[in-house]
């Protein structure tokens, strides 16, 4: 992982270049947790910030041949956050439904429940799919 970077998009974040396998996952989720204990949101954040940057990452690992991968977080003011991924592919993530028995194919459900609002937006070198969780305490707010 490369050391996590400032944001130049005006709003404050980070950002941390990852490999596309699967080892990420767990760098993604730690990189996610330290931004969000810097902005005194890890209570009310942490747990749902994980679980969205997971479900996300392991998404490109599994879907898509992207060698590196982009984690994106930015606070959108107040106690809103933004986490986004990044990969090479131009097919859209869709929610599907999962049969009780099936291993797989629930994560964007998950990320839609923990979420206020999740999506993603086309570049011309991919996307990056992203999800927004809003805290209801915190400091510096």
């Amino acid at each position: 992982m490369t050391a996590a970077k400032p944001n130049a998009t005006g709003a404050p974040g980070y950002t941390a270049e990852l490999p596309g396998v699967p080892e990420s996952v767990g760098r993604a989720r730690a990189f996610v947790a330290g931004a969000l204990a810097v902005w005194g949101l890890e209570e009310d954040l942490a747990g749902c910030g994980e679980v969205i940057v997971s479900e996300l990452l392991t998404n490109v690992v599994d879907h898509t041949t992207t060698p590196m991968t982009k984690v994106v977080i930015e606070r959108r003011g107040g106690c809103s956050v933004r986490i986004g991924v990044s990969d090479r592919s131009r097919v859209v993530p869709c929610m599907k439904t999962a049969t009780d028995d099936a291993e797989s194919g629930r994560g964007l459900r998950l990320v839609d429940s923990l979420s206020s609002r999740w999506g993603y937006s086309r570049n011309r070198w991919g996307k990056v799919t992203w999800a927004e969780i809003k805290a209801t305490t915190g400091r510096n707010q």
